[in-house]
């Protein structure tokens, strides 16, 4: 599914070389500032590196690639509306029935609370909901681990690990069980 090679953005992060398959998780860990997020944005096609090659679901173009790849939550970027509901969010991106998806994800029967409502790991949750209506190959998701007691980081790791796509998320500190780790610092 993914295979960089001397990936790089200078003065960003330093080179990072990796393959994964589906059904892998890699863990991407570092320190605020250590360019965790724009690893993970230009895995998912969305920037530019300035060394390296990558290659995603067999694409090295950048369009190409984010077709295969969803974003789940990244701060800033894929940003929630507050003031709308969890169902509402899935209604805007797809028509088609999505309770088994939210059942999956760990937020069946939620379609009706506000997204300001959401705790960080729901938010995390409907991040994941919202990335797997894409039907993508990868998925990617930044700052799994924020703000989360252990245990409830434990549980994102576990459904992240569950998923039949390649994931890649990243965190501070790695969790326990991983395909693969990049530490950046």
């Amino acid at each position: 599914m993914i295979v960089a090679e001397g990936l790089a953005i200078e003065g960003v992060y330093p080179e990072v070389s990796l393959k994964a398959g589906a059904g892998t998780l890699t863990v991407v860990a570092g320190s605020a500032g250590s360019g965790r997020t724009s690893l993970l944005l230009t895995l998912a096609g969305r920037m530019k590196p300035t060394k390296g090659a990558l290659k995603v679901a067999g694409h090295a173009k950048g369009r190409a690639i984010r077709k295969a790849v969803a974003l789940a939550l990244v701060d800033g970027v894929t940003d929630l509306d507050r003031s709308l509901t969890v169902g509402e969010h899935l209604r805007e991106r797809r028509r088609r029935p999505y309770q088994e998806i939210l059942g999956r994800v760990g937020l069946a029967g939620q379609e009706r609370v506000l997204v300001r409502e959401l705790d960080r790991e729901r938010h995390v949750r409907l991040g994941l909901a919202l990335a797997l209506l894409d039907e993508p190959e990868v998925i990617v998701a930044d700052n799994v681990d924020v703000g989360l007691p252990v245990e409830r980081q434990q549980a994102l790791w576990d459904l992240l690990r569950s998923l039949d796509r390649a994931v890649v998320a990243s965190c501070v500190l790695p969790p326990a069980r991983f395909d693969q780790l990049v530490e950046l610092s």
